[in-house]
C-alpha cells in the first residue's frame, strides 16, 4: 500500500494484505447510515437506513430497490430473518432503554413485537441459532461503566405475543457498547465485538447455547483507534469479518481469530465512505458486500464489494 493509503491504518496492521473494494450498488446519492445485510430465500438482499428507519428490499435480479416499511422514530440497526420467512429488525430508539426487536412479514406487514422497549434493552444486532432462538446484544455502556450484554431468547419463546423478561438469559453481561454477532457454523462459538472497548471476544458455548465452559472466553484481537468494530458475520469456513466503523474498512479473520488480511474502501485515505457497518457474502459466492456512508462528503450511501475468504455460509435462518 502507497504511504496515502496507509492513512488511519495501525503500524500493527500496515503490513496485512490488503484489497481495495469496488462500487457494487449505490442505495441512495444521499449519506443514510445503511445496516443490516441479509438475504433472504431467494436471494435477495434486505437492509436498513438507521435514522430515517426504512426497510429495504434489494431484488438481486435488475437490481430493483423497495422500501418494505419506516420505523419512523426507532432506529433500526440490523436485520434477520427467521427460518419462517419473518423480517426481524433491532431497534435502537432512543438508543438509551427502550430499544426493541420487532417483527414483519416479507412485505413489511403485520409489524409485531418481540422485544419490547418496556424491558429496556438497546438491542442492536442478532443472530439466529439452528433451533430458531437467537441471541442479540445490548448496546449500552461505556468502558467506565459496562452495563451491556449478550443475551438468548430460545426458539420455543417465540409463539404468540412477544416475549417476557423471563424467557431472555444473560450469556455474556458487564460488556461495553458490545455491537455485532455471528455465531460460527457448527454453533460452538460466539463472535462479539465490544465496540467501546475495541475488542474481538470468542465465546465458547455449552450444548444449552448459554452456558459457557471453564475457560470458555477470549479476546483475540483488540482493535486500534476511535469508534471500533461494527457488525460481523461468518462465511462457511468459519472465517470471521468485521466492519470497522469510521476507517472504511473490514478486517477479515481465520476461525481462530488471527487476523489475515482487510479489505479497504476506494477513497478512504481521503475520509470517504469510512461508515463501513456491515460485512455480508452474497450466498453461493465468495463476494463480500460492506455497506457504508460518506458522511460529511458527498458521495452517497453505497454497497461495495470485495473477495471474501471463503463462500457465503447458509446460516440457520431456513434450516
Amino acid at each position: 500500500m502507497s504511504v496515502k493509503e496507509l492513512s488511519g491504518i495501525p503500524c500493527s496492521e500496515r503490513e496485512v494484505p490488503a484489497e481495495v473494494a469496488a462500487p457494487w450498488f449505490q442505495i441512495s446519492a444521499e449519506n443514510k447510515q445503511l445496516e443490516g445485510l441479509c438475504f433472504d430465500r431467494a436471494g435477495d438482499l434486505h437492509l436498513v437506513d438507521v435514522f430515517e428507519g426504512n426497510v429495504y428490499k434489494l431484488e438481486m435480479t435488475g437490481r430493483k430497490l423497495t422500501v418494505l416499511a419506516t420505523l419512523t422514530g426507532e432506529n433500526p440497526a440490523a436485520l434477520k430473518i427467521h427460518r419462517d420467512g419473518r423480517l426481524f429488525v433491532c431497534c435502537l430508539a432512543n438508543m438509551r432503554d427502550n430499544g426493541s426487536i420487532v417483527a414483519m412479514a416479507p412485505d413489511g406487514s403485520e409489524l409485531e413485537t418481540i422485544v419490547g422497549p418496556e424491558l429496556g434493552y438497546v438491542p442492536d444486532d442478532m443472530v439466529f441459532d439452528s433451533d430458531g432462538g437467537f441471541y442479540f446484544s445490548d448496546f449500552t455502556g461505556p468502558v467506565f461503566d459496562p452495563t451491556g450484554g449478550i443475551y438468548h431468547v430460545s426458539g420455543d419463546a417465540l409463539g404468540a405475543g412477544p416475549v417476557d423478561g423471563s424467557q431472555i438469559t444473560a450469556v455474556v453481561p458487564n460488556l461495553a457498547t458490545p455491537n455485532g454477532l455471528a455465531l460460527s457454523p457448527d454453533e460452538h462459538r460466539l463472535w462479539v465485538t465490544e465496540m467501546a472497548a475495541n475488542r474481538l471476544h470468542c465465546i465458547q458455548l455449552e450444548g444449552d447455547r448459554v452456558s459457557i465452559p471453564p475457560y470458555g472466553t477470549a479476546v483475540p484481537y483488540t482493535f486500534a483507534g476511535l469508534e471500533g468494530p461494527d457488525s460481523c458475520s461468518v462465511d462457511a469456513d468459519g472465517n470471521l469479518y468485521v466492519a470497522m466503523y469510521e476507517q472504511g474498512r473490514v478486517l477479515c479473520f481465520d476461525p481462530e481469530g488471527v487476523l489475515v488480511k482487510q479489505v479497504l474502501l476506494p477513497d478512504r485515505e481521503l475520509g470517504h465512505h469510512r461508515r463501513s457497518t456491515h460485512p455480508m457474502i452474497i450466498p453461493g459466492t465468495s463476494t463480500l458486500l460492506i455497506c457504508t456512508n460518506d458522511f460529511g462528503g458527498d458521495g452517497g450511501s453505497w454497497i461495495f464489494s470485495a473477495d471474501a475468504l471463503g463462500r457465503a455460509h447458509s446460516t440457520y435462518q431456513f434450516s
